[in-house]
């Protein structure tokens, strides 16, 4: 198999001439896989003949995505679950015992953060937030109970990019394990698992699927680190049906292409937006204005499709900047085809008490665009529209 991140899209994980002889794989929907006699029932249970058993430990078009997302992380192996969050909880549930400790970099996705101090917690589980990027606390921290170490890559929704060099090299020094969660980034973009980290989840719902018409999320790692993490989730079953992973299937051959245009677009409206007098302050990595653009160029192939930038004005101008755009629509999620955009303040944190939004960074002006693969130009000439309707 070519080492071309376009042809590990298309064929990686999939029998060059299937038994059916389509060119793609059909969706198999049996729950449960027959044995033609006993013997072939214990060729199975003794490890002689790997095959399906019954649906809720694997089938046919979840082993064949798992090949497909292996081979685009540079991993020994994958599974799929039934979304992102149910892939790094079954990973922490799996990994960590009470007493143990997980060290995580604050900038992160806000049911991360809430999973961990309100349901690990509850388990007897040390869960320590570190400042992002903050080397000199993270190994403070760190003590002879620490069994993890997370990070996102780029921080939701700043785009923060971490020192992953060094990340990895003070876990490695202390015994710990790391996890990435590169949703944002995308396997076309970073593969963290050729940097040392041990494991990288994605929501799957995003990037990788592309369409905004799935739910699913992927954990990636050796076979020895994923194996106890297959068999929990064996008996939790939160694993996606045979048709959502025949679309991730379908999604992830067109993911080189989507996140190509992404990538340009997000460069390029980040651009513009830095630029306008509208724009109080733009959050984008492929900016020399970010705070950690010189990681961004280090680590990164790509800057990906999203963008966050803070207008100047308050919450109701934004929500008037918002409502005038055309082709966006207002909704969560990232990574589809279609452009989305939303005010973080009432998408994600209507509720949360003011201090604690400022002290996540979450300012009411806020805007959180999530470009689609629609034209730069005419998404360029929306934002433009959108900027002037303010003046009226």
């Amino acid at each position: 198999m070519s080492e071309n991140v376009f042809t590990k899209a298309v064929h990686a994980g999939e029998a060059h001439v299937r038994s059916d002889y389509g060119v793609v794989d059909s969706i198999q929907s049996s729950s449960a896989f027959t044995f033609a006699d006993t013997a072939a029932l214990l060729a199975m249970l003794n490890g002689e003949h790997a095959r399906d058993e019954y649906a809720r430990y694997g089938s046919p078009n979840l082993r064949s995505v798992e090949l497909k997302l292996a081979a685009l992380e540079a991993s020994e192996s994958a599974i799929i679950f039934s979304s992102g969050m149910s892939a790094l909880a079954l990973l922490f549930l799996t990994v960590l015992r009470p007493g143990d400790q997980l060290l995580y970099f604050d900038s992160c996705y806000h049911r991360t953060r809430q999973f961990c101090s309100e349901y690990l917690r509850a388990f007897g589980i040390r869960c320590t937030a570190i400042g992002t990027n903050d080397f000199e606390a993270l190994a403070e921290a760190c003590d002879d109970r620490t069994r993890l170490i997370f990070a996102e890559l780029p921080t939701n929704p700043h785009l923060t990019v971490i020192d992953l060099d060094r990340l990895v090299a003070l876990a490695k020094a202390k015994g710990i394990q790391t996890c990435i969660d590169s949703t944002l980034a995308g396997p076309t973009n970073i593969q963290p698992i050729l940097s040392g980290v041990d494991y990288v989840v994605h929501s799957a719902t995003k990037y990788l699927g592309g369409h905004n018409d799935l739910l699913a999320g992927v954990l990636c790692g050796s076979e020895a680190d994923l194996l106890p993490v297959r068999n929990l989730n064996g008996i939790l079953g939160a694993i996606p049906s045979p048709h959502t992973a025949h679309m991730l299937q379908r999604g992830l051959k067109t993911l080189p292409l989507r996140l190509a245009q992404q990538n340009k677009s997000g460069l390029a409206i980040a651009q513009f937006l830095a630029l306008h007098p509208r724009v109080q302050k733009v959050y984008y990595p492929g900016l020399e204005t970010h705070p950690t653009y010189n990681l961004a160029r280090k680590h990164l192939k790509g800057f990906g499709g999203l963008i966050s930038f803070e207008l100047k004005g308050d919450a109701q101008e934004t929500g008037r900047f918002i409502d005038a755009l055309k082709i966006p629509r207002i909704g969560p999620s990232l990574g589809g085809v279609e452009s989305l955009v939303e005010q973080p303040y009432l998408m994600s944190f209507y509720k949360t008490d003011p201090e604690v939004r400022k002290s996540l960074g979450i300012a009411d002006s806020l805007v959180r665009l999530a470009v689609g693969i629609e034209d730069t130009d005419d998404l360029i000439a929306d934002l433009t529209q959108a900027f002037r309707q303010l003046e009226n």
